[in-house]
């Protein structure tokens, strides 16, 4: 074999590790964060728990927005962890964080904003990494 077919073997293995490497960490985002929507976040609000209910009456929308917004992370959740939805549901919700940011900043007063922040990186990482299934998913080709 020739040393070019040498380098260009090895630039194929470590093509492939690389790739292994990024679908696992995409992989363990997308339960992670799938885990905190569902669990820390959208449980709470569905079980109208103190901390929560609390939060919506402070800014003034009702318990049914709370449930609403429940609802719509534990949607999310499931979407993170649905192949061809993940990349629709890490947008999604950081559309839905960007809103969160807004009432924080407006309605809580600034308590908190900077916490979806925190959430949209990873969310971003995923929806990037989903593009392609997105794209085709909306009738688009890359």
């Amino acid at each position: 074999m020739s040393s070019t077919a040498n380098a260009a073997a090895t630039i194929t293995t470590t093509a492939a590790k690389s790739g292994k490497a990024v679908v696992r960490v995409v992989w363990t985002l997308r339960i992670l964060l799938a885990l905190f929507f569902a669990l820390a976040s959208a449980l709470p609000k569905l079980l109208a728990l103190p901390a929560s209910t609390t939060v919506f009456d402070a800014i003034g929308v009702g318990h049914w927005f709370m449930y609403l917004t429940g609802l719509v992370e534990l949607a999310g959740a499931v979407g993170l962890l649905v192949r061809r939805l993940a990349g629709p549901a890490a947008t999604a919700l950081i559309v839905f964080l960007a809103f969160a940011f807004v009432t924080q900043l407006t309605a809580m007063h600034g308590e908190n904003a900077g916490t979806p922040f925190i959430f949209m990186v990873p969310l971003a990482v995923i929806a990037w990494n989903r593009r392609a299934e997105t794209a085709e998913l909306l009738g688009r080709s890359r």
